[in-house]
């Protein structure tokens, strides 16, 4: 597959950023190029998911070209997430064409969230187009329990997809639900065993995002209470460190590597969000926690010329939010919103 040649730069031509209503610059794109994934981890899908058709999803052309509208805009950062982004048929077209970003300057980075799956067969070409680091995320180093909260995964084929992305030169941060219950006792053995590897490593809490089987609640495990906990082990100093998201960041003086954390929820991040999120076919969540979305599938289909897609994108910035609404307690036992993180995009 061939994508369709950059369109015209006076087509990119564009007036400013895009900023929202209190003076945030738009720079951080999250797209999720399907919803579709190998693992069913039991926090963010139901075994059962019903995917969908891929006449609704936007073909790689398209989602380049979206891509491209944002960094005509002002966006410099572009994260790829699914689903599992890794399984859409041909997505490295997409890395290679996203890349002619890269070498002209106009973008900084190209990431990529992932489960890992498929990083022994892909690591060396995204390395290749230009991608310099990923996030891998895995809740367990135990082989049982890695299957059993991801319902179909295999841990052994994710070590080797590390193996394979280290290999290639890719600096890798793993990204860990941090589970009651189930994983807050192997906190302190992930911590030592992806500083072991040169790897970063942040905890998140779990966030009320689709129906699921189990309850959030009885998931949930706020993260001052998990970094309480390591503080009877490690000692955590708090350091100026920031990749464009929303985790915090300590450096854990007995390994010496990075710890971050993602608290939606014990520490709203919102204040100084600079990130979008743009669906799989095309709809812009101005905010993961609110469901106010626009769609910009239309626009880009409707015409060759960017003009109603930047008018879309303006008129959608022009409504984000402060911040989510995001709780989780046992008077609300229904997810604050009801798409689920597949559909968003991790």
């Amino acid at each position: 597959m061939i994508l369709r040649p950059d369109v015209s730069p006076a087509s990119l031509t564009a007036p400013a950023p895009l900023v929202d209503p209190f003076g945030r610059a738009i720079s951080y794109i999250r797209v999720s190029v399907t919803d579709r994934c190998d693992f069913r981890c039991v926090y963010c899908m139901s075994e059962d998911m019903h995917f969908l058709p891929k006449r609704d999803l936007l073909t790689l052309e398209e989602l380049d070209r979206l891509c491209s509208a944002f960094v005509a805009r002002g966006t410099r950062k572009i994260r790829i997430t699914g689903g599992e982004p890794l399984v859409r048929r041909d997505i490295m077209t997409l890395f290679r064409s996203l890349s002619r970003h890269l070498d002209s300057g106009a973008l900084e980075e190209v990431t990529v969230t992932t489960n890992g799956s498929q990083l022994a067969r892909f690591a060396t070409e995204l390395a290749a187009c230009g991608v310099k680091r990923i996030n891998v995320s895995m809740d367990t180093l135990d082989p049982a329990k890695f299957r059993s909260i991801t319902r179909w995964g295999d841990l052994d084929r994710v070590m080797q997809g590390l193996d394979a992305a280290q290999a290639a030169g890719l600096a890798i941060k793993i990204n860990a639900v941090a589970l009651k219950g189930f994983n807050e006792d192997e906190a302190p053995r992930m911590i030592e065993w992806a500083h072991g590897r040169g790897m970063d490593i942040t905890f998140i809490e779990v966030m009320p995002l689709g129906e699921i089987e189990d309850a959030r609640v009885d998931q949930y495990l706020p993260l001052s209470q998990l970094r309480a906990q390591l503080l009877d082990r490690f000692t955590l100093d708090d350091i100026d460190y920031q990749t464009g998201g929303p985790a915090r960041y300590v450096r854990v003086k007995e390994t010496g590597g990075r710890l971050g954390f993602i608290t939606p929820l014990t520490h709203n991040f919102c204040e100084g969000c600079n990130r979008v999120r743009v669906t799989c076919t095309g709809t812009l969540y101005m905010c993961l926690g609110q469901e106010d979305a626009a769609d910009l599938r239309a626009p880009l289909r409707a015409s060759e010329s960017n003009g109603p897609l930047f008018e879309a994108m303006e008129e959608a910035i022009a409504r984000k939010p402060k911040g989510h609404d995001f709780v989780i307690d046992r008077t609300t036992r229904g997810p604050a919103v009801g798409r689920h993180m597949s559909v968003t995009g991790g």
